[in-house]
This record gives structure tokens, sequence and C-alpha cells, in this order.
């Protein structure tokens, strides 16, 4: 059995992806957690765990537990372009492998929905993965508004802009998308974007 209608989710931080994504769920669509991937491919005793510490440390590993500390290797990466990109590429195709094999066993339940939404934060180093979506949809909303609202959120403005030069822009991400929603206004200006996007491809048969 195919797969689901796959959408490829991405945005910069505070751009609002993640009420799209709730929204896309709520309406009927499967939403996928790269995140949750991350952590299954980097569980105790796996392959990519090993590959990370032979890189970063083995003391990045809890003796006990043998649960990564992800704080730990936070701060040995962070700020470190080099090792940064050495992670990344470790964790990225890992990642990409697990969740196409994730998307097949989605295609394959009794009770398939008719999309599924992954949430990619990096777009950019997973454009290679590209081919596992059927459409590329991505939240804009300009930096000084989403630096304001991460900030109303709680986030030190400091650690904002460090996100942010590790992320794509919007100029990036809009040349690479199928579908552009702009989150200027109020959440139920966005959410009203999304619905009419999903009424729009349910009509059509998700074609």
């Amino acid at each position: 059995m195919a797969a689901p209608y796959t959408i490829f989710l991405s945005g910069g931080i505070a751009s609002g992806k993640s009420t799209v994504s709730r929204r896309l769920e709520e309406l009927g669509a499967w939403r996928c957690d790269l995140d949750a991937i991350s952590r299954e491919i980097l569980s105790p005793g796996s392959a990519v765990l090993g590959e990370v510490c032979a890189a970063f440390g083995d003391d990045l590993v809890d003796a006990a537990t043998g649960e990564l500390d992800r704080g730990l290797l936070a701060s040995r990466v962070f700020g470190d372009p080099d090792a940064l990109a050495l992670l990344e590429r470790i964790e990225v195709p890992a990642i990409m492998d697990r969740l196409a094999q994730v998307l097949c066993e989605v295609g394959c339940a009794p009770s398939m929905p008719p999309v599924s939404v992954v949430e990619v934060q990096i777009l950019d180093r997973a454009e290679q993965w590209l081919d596992l979506a059927d459409e590329v949809m991505v939240v804009t909303c300009p930096v000084d508004l989403r630096r304001e609202r991460a900030v109303l959120r709680g986030m030190d403005p400091a650690d904002f802009d460090a996100r942010v030069a590790h992320q794509p822009t919007d100029e990036w991400l809009v040349a690479h998308a199928d579908t552009v929603l702009e989150n200027l206004g109020t959440t139920e200006e966005l959410i009203a974007q999304v619905d009419a996007w999903w009424e729009e491809r349910s009509a059509r048969g998700w074609a």
C-alpha cells in the first residue's frame, strides 16, 4: 500500500509551524515528530549513539542507564560549526532513513490517514530526502516578529538569535516550498489558511 500524502512542514523558530502541524492533526493528518525519531536512533546501545560517542566522547552516555546526555552533547556542538556539521552528518541520514521506514509503516496501517505531516526544522540539511515528500509546506514570519513572540513565551533573545543562525532563511525555504503560509497576524488567521489548504487538497483527492 502506498504511503499517505506526505507533507514536509518547515519554518524558522517561532514561525508558527507547530500551530500548523497541530491543526493538520486535528483535521485528520498523522503527525510525525522527528525529535522522537532522533531519540529512537540514539537509544541506548544503538549504532548511531556509538558513532556520536566516538566523535564527541564516551562520557556522553550515563554508565548506569546507557542514556545519552543530550544537554552535554549540545554544549559540545553548540557554537562550533564544525562539530555541529559532524553531528548532523552522523544523525541526519539515520533520522531520514528511519522516517522513510515509518512512512511505509503508516501506509500499511489498516486505517491509513489521508495525510502525514512531518516537521522538518532543518530542511536545508535534509534536501536530498525531499523526494520522500509529496509537498513542502513552509510557514514564514519576519525574524523581528518571531523574536518578539519567542521572548513573550520566555525565550532568551540571545538564545533565539543563536538558533536562527543555524536555521535556513525564509528566502531559502520559500525557494524550496510548494506551499507558503504567511504568519503575520493572529493564530486564527494562520489556521484559516491551513483549513483552506486542507479543503482544496481534499477536494482534488490529494493529488
